[in-house]
C-alpha cells in the first residue's frame, strides 16, 4: 500500500498537556479523522478502518464505543428491502 504523509503543526507543549506519546497523538488523529469522514459518507467502513490502520472488526468496535451506527439504512430502506425479495 502507498502513503503519503501529511505534516500538521501543533503546539510543542500539546504532547504534555495530553499527556500523550507522539504516536497515541497520531493514532487519534487517524481515528478521530477516519470517524469523521466515514459519517460523512466520505468513506466506507473499510476505507475507513484502513486509514486508522486497524481491521474492520476493530473499527467496527471503536464505532460502537463512539454511539456511531455502522449502517445508516433506515426503517424504511430496510422495508423496501423486503418488499423486494418477496
Amino acid at each position: 500500500m502507498n502513503t503519503q504523509s501529511i505534516t500538521i503543526d501543533f503546539p510543542s507543549d500539546l504532547l504534555l498537556a495530553l499527556n500523550e506519546t507522539e504516536s497515541e497523538l497520531k493514532q487519534g488523529i487517524k481515528i478521530s479523522l477516519a470517524i469523521r469522514l466515514f459519517r460523512l459518507q466520505k468513506l466506507t467502513i473499510g476505507k475507513a478502518a484502513q486509514l486508522c490502520g486497524l481491521s474492520r472488526f476493530q473499527f467496527e468496535t471503536i464505532l460502537s464505543e463512539n454511539d456511531v451506527p455502522i449502517s445508516n439504512l433506515t426503517i424504511t430502506d430496510v422495508l423496501k428491502d423486503i418488499e423486494k425479495l418477496k
